[in-house]
């Protein structure tokens, strides 16, 4: 409990929690065809009482897209970490279970997809289903399973040789038994800290989708997207940049946080 009280684990709760607030409140505050209601009178207006973040050069308000760029960022966030999850997670344990040919046959496959950096391969799977919102998350969840399932083999590798398990199996404990009652139990802290890091470079990896044009597409609001409209426009309205590289920096300054924590409680080695 004690790191849950530290400077760093109250900053982190903090940031995270009020991102996700915004996420889910945004729409009771704000109507959402604001982020999509063009005023070409009102083109690039900078802070003031009726547009408290500015307008883009469409004239949109720059408060309503970054309040639901929030939702797009967290929901693809989390649907792709969850599809990394359903994919890492059976991999890794049997890998680290049963060993041997199938450890030796499904690390090649692993080891073959870690050769490639994952935003390249987010980028390289995306590039080849499409850019739209769904293969958004299912690149993104796919380039992120190598890392997770790694993780989980060498969880499972160190709980395998643990006295207890050795005693089980003894005892005539059947596979499916052993893996849910000790090996899942005991990578779920390693599982949850992961789950927190892959967060943060999902919604990175959103955003840098979505600046390529690979990503979300308009006139769907998104942090990446935002950024990428800006550019040319910098020197005139540095706030239409300004407002969604803050919201991005934002989000995963939390999420880092919040995963050291996470780190520095459950995981004894840290300690």
């Amino acid at each position: 409990m004690r790191g849950f009280l530290s400077p760093k684990a109250v900053i982190g709760l903090t940031l995270v929690g009020g991102v996700v607030l915004v996420a889910l409140l945004a729409p009771l505050f704000i109507a959402p065809e604001r982020a999509t209601q063009m005023v070409m009178t009102a083109r690039l207006q900078p802070p003031s009482l009726a547009y408290p973040l500015g307008t883009d050069q469409l004239g949109r308000d720059l408060l309503a897209r970054v309040l639901l760029g929030a939702q797009t960022s967290l929901m693809i966030a989390v649907s792709a970490v969850g599809i990394s999850i359903a994919l890492g997670l059976p991999l890794g344990i049997v890998s680290g279970y049963f060993g041997g040919r199938i450890d030796n046959a499904l690390m090649r496959v692993i080891d073959a997809l870690l050769a490639f950096p994952a935003l390249l391969l987010a980028l390289t799977i995306s590039a080849v289903l499409g850019p739209n919102l769904q293969n958004t998350i299912i690149a993104i969840g796919v380039a992120f399973t190598p890392f997770l399932a790694r993780i989980v083999r060498g969880e499972a590798l160190r709980v395998v040789q643990m006295p207890y398990v050795e005693a089980a199996r003894a005892s005539g404990t059947r596979d499916g038994a052993m893996i849910v009652r000790h090996i899942l139990p005991n990578i779920m802290p390693a599982l949850i800290v992961q789950t927190t890091i892959s967060l943060a470079f999902a919604v990175l990896a959103e955003a840098a989708l979505s600046f390529l044009g690979l990503g979300t597409q308009p006139p769907m609001a998104s942090w990446g997207l935002m950024i990428q409209a800006s550019r040319q426009f910098l020197d005139i309205a540095p706030w239409t940049a300004l407002v969604p590289g803050a919201a991005l920096a934002i989000t995963i300054l939390g999420l880092n946080l919040l995963g050291d924590v996470l780190r520095d409680a459950l995981d004894p080695r840290s300690r």
